[in-house]
């Protein structure tokens, strides 16, 4: 019996050891690509700056004022939500609170009368909404850990033109935002209309050179400020898109590592708790063998004594 427990605790060590191999090398996997996910923030931020300065200074000397993109609606009677979640599992609690964030957003919407448009970016968002019914307007998959801007620039068409036509009147963008390697925070915040108050502020420079009564830098504009805005104000929402793509790609690895090494740490409580139980059996096995050599020599020895006693009481009669 102890031998067969035995032999079923090696096997399930086993098991878990060979998990554990895998959690630890998908762990050592996504810390490596964390530092490239947030390489990749930092390098695509100068030209987000620079799309921002551009369209700020555009604002400036009056462009946009009737841009779609730029105007607020009234009435809004139909809410778009992009939700960025991952193409994969295993990265702990990063998909359901980011799902969860976009379900509750919904409902504050339709408490408000108001109609919903979902567009999903990675497979579990997709599968999460298709499972409790609901209507899917676009479903884009595939680049969740490695989101490039020709992704981004595929679902900003979803929603852009869209919003530009009237179909849609505001856009939201649900997404977990990369604090640091320990912390990351589910955010849901407008896309469009683009916030006139949103652009970045004036550079160091130029602030200073406002405060000191220069005037600032005069730019001439080929074709008007108007036309360079209409075809700009696309490219400055696909940025801000592709930003938060990064941003979620970046917390995907940071979820997933941080999952993989509490589950090679779990495995190596396990692995540490069947060892003890498999010794003990072994130690209660290999008692219950002595007790029973023990017991057999005893009863070997009881059982020769009486044997040399009769043979004596035999001869004694013999001889009397």
């Amino acid at each position: 019996m102890a031998g067969g427990q035995e032999r079923i605790l090696r096997r399930r060590i086993r098991s878990v050891q060979a998990t554990k191999k895998i959690t630890r090398a998908m762990e050592l996997i996504a810390a490596s690509r964390i530092v490239k996910a947030q390489a990749r923030v930092h390098a695509a931020q100068p030209y987000a700056d620079g799309i921002t300065d551009v369209v700020r200074h555009l604002q400036e000397v009056g462009g946009g004022a009737s841009n779609p993109l730029l105007t607020p609606r009234e009435n809004v009677r139909r809410v778009a939500q992009v939700v960025i979640a991952a193409d994969r599992g295993l990265c702990g609690a990063y998909n359901s609170l980011v799902l969860r964030a976009a379900e509750a957003a919904m409902r504050d919407h339709d408490a408000q009368g108001r109609e919903y448009a979902l567009v999903t970016v990675g497979r579990k968002a997709e599968g999460y909404f298709r499972f409790r019914k609901y209507r899917i307007d676009e479903a884009f998959a595939g680049f969740s850990d490695n989101p490039a801007y020709e992704d981004a620039r595929r679902v900003a068409g979803a929603v852009v033109g869209r919003f530009e036509r009237g179909e849609l009147d505001l856009v939201q963008l649900v997404y977990t935002r990369f604090v640091t390697p320990g912390r990351q925070e589910v955010v849901v915040r407008p896309l469009l209309p683009l916030d006139r108050e949103g652009f970045a502020p004036r550079r160091a420079d130029e602030q200073a050179a406002a405060e000191s009564g220069q005037p600032p830098a005069d730019y001439e504009f080929d074709p008007n400020p108007d036309a360079i805005l209409e075809a700009l104000l696309p490219r400055y929402a696909e940025a801000r898109l592709f930003a938060a793509l990064l941003n979620a790609a970046a917390s995907e690895h940071a979820a997933r590592q941080r999952a993989m090494k509490a589950a090679t740490d779990n495995a190596e409580d396990l692995i540490r708790g069947l060892s003890r139980v498999m010794n003990r059996a072994r130690q209660d096995s290999i008692t219950t063998e002595i007790m029973e050599i023990v017991g057999g020599a005893e009863a070997l020895r009881q059982s020769g004594g009486e044997h040399v006693a009769a043979h004596e009481a035999e001869y004694f009669d013999k001889t009397a």
